[in-house]
């Protein structure tokens, strides 16, 4: 038996959703082509899972859902969040996301789960996820600074944790890597921040996701201090090194070299930071909490 089937909606399965949540009174919110459960759950009261509480899951039957997925993953523990892929048709895509409290708990539902028959022919395929959280924004002016484009961020996209700059051969512009608190997140920020910027800003920007092969941000100049933004207490700025010409106005912090700058993050302070003609700011934020992404 195929687990992807054809593309014709089943109706006893649907009924059967709609039965399910009814009698559970369970929330289902769906939004940018997945559905979600949790995040956490309504009565959760643990803390935000940390790495490694993820599993993957594939090989689900494209008209299986929540009815049979949520209550077979919470056999194994309780869950923080579960996300179900879906397409227009309203037929699933064939993965999902599951997540625990803890690591050990993910750990069991791999080892408990990880070929389970859920309808004769489709065994299920659950694994550790990947729980990808940086995204490389490229195209970026040569003058950024760390500190205002952790404000730029935080004004658009939820999650922002740190910000790294990179520069040096090859490399057009200005890069950035940013960390999110979570996947989630980073996959929310990769779906709307090329539109964000060029509708705000009018500039066109690439974003990629980071490989998870490269060293992590603290890799990479572990004898550098990050900057953390306060939002009681204006942030600390690195002295400029003397130079036989003047500095520019607009750039308090050290100069971008090749290779990564140090990082950035935190909760955004109000920073007072003159740009120059052509870069981008930020209105305040009395006005960014009205800005929307999209008309």
């Amino acid at each position: 038996m195929d687990c992807k089937r054809s593309q014709v909606l089943n109706p006893v399965r649907l009924q059967a959703l709609e039965t399910w949540v009814k009698q559970t009174n369970i929330q289902l919110k769906q939004v940018n082509g997945q559905r979600r459960y949790g995040g956490p759950p309504e009565g959760w009261d643990g803390p935000m899972p940390g790495a490694r509480c993820e599993v993957f899951i594939s090989q689900i039957p494209r008209d299986a859902y929540e009815d049979l997925l949520i209550p077979l993953f919470s056999s194994v523990g309780p869950l923080w969040e579960f996300r179900l892929m879906m397409n227009f048709s309203g037929q699933n895509r064939g993965f999902a996301y599951a997540k625990y409290g803890s690591a050990a708990v993910a750990s069991e539902a791999i080892r408990v789960l990880n070929g389970y028959m859920l309808e004769p022919g489709c065994c299920l395929s659950v694994r550790r996820s990947t729980e990808k959280r940086q995204l490389c924004i490229g195209g970026l002016p040569v003058v950024t600074q760390q500190e205002k484009l952790v404000q730029v961020l935080q004004g658009l996209v939820e999650g922002v944790e740190r910000v790294s700059l990179k520069a040096g051969p090859g490399i057009e512009g200005v890069s950035a890597i940013v960390v999110f608190v979570s996947h989630h997140a980073a996959s929310m920020a990769k779906k709307v921040l090329v539109e964000a910027f060029k509708k705000h800003f009018a500039m066109s920007i690439s974003i990629r996701w980071q490989s998870s092969g490269k060293p992590s941000l603290d890799e990479f100049m572990p004898t550098q201090k990050s900057y953390l933004a306060s939002p009681t207490k204006p942030p600390r700025m690195l002295a400029r090194p003397q130079h036989s010409s003047p500095p520019s106005q607009f750039l308090l912090t050290q100069s971008i070299r090749p290779g990564f700058c140090r990082t950035v993050g935190g909760p955004a302070a109000q920073l007072q930071i003159p740009l120059p003609p052509g870069f981008f700011s930020l209105p305040p934020p009395s006005i960014i909490d009205r800005l929307s992404l999209y008309p």
